[in-house]
């Protein structure tokens, strides 16, 4: 791809949480993109370029890597740019709010809930904070989760690093009562 100047696959198994053993093991895998921002340092009023550039090869490749190394059945995800200081937050949202970029990632996974995001500016090394959610119905409790992410040389001040997580489950141990259980209890 045109602009792309590397990808990076973190995969984290979870076997042990709270002193107890995690089965079967909780997988989460986030595949990155670290493009060139062709907005960096100026502020250009139609961002389409972007999108046109970037979102349906962009969702088709991080979901196809994710997935390719998760090993199971994605039941949470979620997705997140991380812009260069030379850029804006709206670079990367232009990117990750369109269904140009995350109707292909819901449908790679049967996904139909909302496909949370997280989008901020940093310096290369900065870490990003990806929110995941249930892929079907992002009101079960035990699939809201987070995953840092960061990549050491990335971005760099003319870049954007666009990310794609997936898990195999929700939280370890996860023990809260769902949405809504509350009010028929107290019912």
């Amino acid at each position: 791809m045109d602009g792309m100047r590397k990808l990076v696959t973190v995969v984290e198994e979870v076997h042990v949480d709270g002193g107890r053993a995690v089965e079967p093991p909780l997988t989460v895998a986030a595949a990155a993109a670290v493009i060139e921002n062709p907005f960096a340092g100026r502020f250009v009023e139609d961002l389409s370029p972007l999108v046109d550039t970037y979102c349906e090869p962009l969702g088709e490749l991080l979901v196809s890597r994710a997935l390719g190394a998760l090993g199971g059945e994605a039941e949470a995800y979620g997705k997140g740019a991380l812009v260069g200081l030379d850029g804006e937050v709206e670079h990367g949202s232009a990117i990750l709010h369109n269904l140009r970029f995350g109707n292909p990632v819901r449908d790679a996974v049967g996904g139909t809930s909302l496909l949370p995001a997280a989008e901020k500016c940093g310096a290369p090394g900065a870490s990003l904070d990806l929110a995941l959610k249930h892929t079907a119905d992002h009101t079960v409790r035990s699939h809201h989760l987070t995953f840092e992410v960061r990549i050491p040389d990335a971005p760099r001040g003319n870049e954007i690093v666009v990310w794609v997580a997936l898990a195999t489950a929700g939280r370890p141990q996860a023990r809260l009562p769902e949405f809504g259980s509350e009010l028929a209890a107290a019912s």
